[in-house]
């Protein structure tokens, strides 16, 4: 009897929540007004996108809709062809904030990807429409009011490779794809290498796969396809650099020797000779320390002579400290100028009146370095 009494008040309980649920439940409100005004940029604005400059940017804005219950609306910017009904933008991105500010800031290198998406060229201008999209809930509801904007693309791609490979018979790796060499990323679309050239082909790409997007070089311009480049004669070492956010050969240059650079003869004692890999190693060269009044001298850099000019190779330090002791971090090779006596190493005290081997190591997949061992 107690049992029924327990299990009479558990089904009374449950029922006056039941009813309690119901009385308190009220239909969603995803009724939301008509977007505003499109604020900026200004209708038919001209924007002349740099995609390279990572700061470059655009702002849109808008007049917030307004929700009839006061709730939370979401935003996104869309973009069309021009003359297209935004039935299927060629692409969307979600307002500031998550969704919720009636604006948004754009980098000039989606703009770009944008003007691509609609038909617009590197180095060629042209119109895209752009509009707003408010949801609350299912509820979407377009704006009313379109605008254009007209974008000026330079030289470039819109999307630039994340990596960048060098593969064919004229390679290092040779014709086999998965040995494609593999270039040093110095920032987004900007890459560089030292290797080695010999007589064949070549081309570039961005993955170790057939699936890869290809490129060439044509003079001074980089382009997408499948063609490729023919090298000639004997086989030499080279620097190379390219900009693909300007489709540009920055530099293309024939590495023809590689110094060990004393700064207190203000010249060269020895050479490195190129094997591979990005790789010059030396054969015995004597080291003497130069007598100044104040003791002796040991400093010393890397002069890399290359058919577009000397490109001086140093520390990051502006004064630098004895090597013993010091992490593999003191022997990073970094750009330096050509001054006689800053961003220099010192060599082992153990080296004076000795004989050295360098090695310098301009690996694309390692950090530039060098090392000097005491013969």
């Amino acid at each position: 009897m107690k049992n029924l009494k327990i299990i009479f008040a558990l089904t009374l309980l449950a029922c006056f929540a039941v009813v309690s649920c119901k009385k308190n439940e009220k239909d969603l409100n995803e009724n939301i007004s008509p977007i505003g005004a499109l604020t900026l940029p200004v209708n038919q604005a001209a924007i002349k996108l740099t995609p390279s400059n990572a700061a470059a940017s655009q702002q849109f804005k808008w007049t917030s809709a307004t929700p009839e219950d006061g709730g939370l609306i979401l935003y996104e910017v869309a973009f069309d062809k021009e003359g297209g009904n935004f039935s299927a933008p060629v692409f969307k991105v979600v307002s500031d904030g998550g969704g919720v500010q009636p604006q948004v800031t754009i980098s000039h290198k989606n703009l770009t990807r944008i003007a691509a998406l609609c038909g617009i060229n590197s180095s060629s201008t042209g119109k895209v429409n752009w509009t707003v999209i408010a949801s609350k809930a299912s509820n979407r509801k377009v704006g009313q009011e379109i605008r254009t904007i007209q974008l000026e693309r330079p030289a470039g791609f819109a999307e630039v490779p994340t990596d960048l490979y060098l593969t064919g018979s004229a390679s290092e790796g040779g014709d086999e794809l998965s040995k494609a060499v593999k270039f040093k990323k110095l920032e987004e679309g900007v890459f560089e290498l030292y290797t080695s050239l010999k007589a064949g082909t070549y081309f570039l790409t961005d993955k170790t796969a057939q699936t890869g997007r290809n490129f060439f070089t044509e003079g001074a311009s980089i382009k997408e396809g499948t063609s490729s480049i023919t090298v000639s004669g004997s086989a030499k070492p080279y620097y190379i650099k390219y900009d693909f956010n300007v489709a540009s050969v920055i530099e293309f240059s024939e590495v023809q020797s590689v110094g060990l650079y004393m700064s207190a003869y203000g010249n060269e004692i020895g050479q490195l000779s190129y094997t591979s890999g990005g790789t010059w190693q030396s054969g015995i060269i004597p080291v003497v320390f130069y007598q100044f009044s104040w003791g002796r001298d040991e400093r010393y850099k890397f002069a890399l002579h290359t058919s577009s000019g000397i490109k001086y190779m140093g520390s990051s330090n502006e004064n630098n400290v004895s090597p013993v002791g010091q992490p593999a971090s003191y022997f990073y090779l970094n750009p330096v100028s050509a001054d006689q006596w800053n961003n220099t190493y010192k060599f082992n005290p153990f080296a004076d009146n000795k004989s050295i081997k360098a090695t310098v190591s301009l690996s694309a997949t390692d950090p530039y370095t060098h090392n000097i061992v005491v013969q």
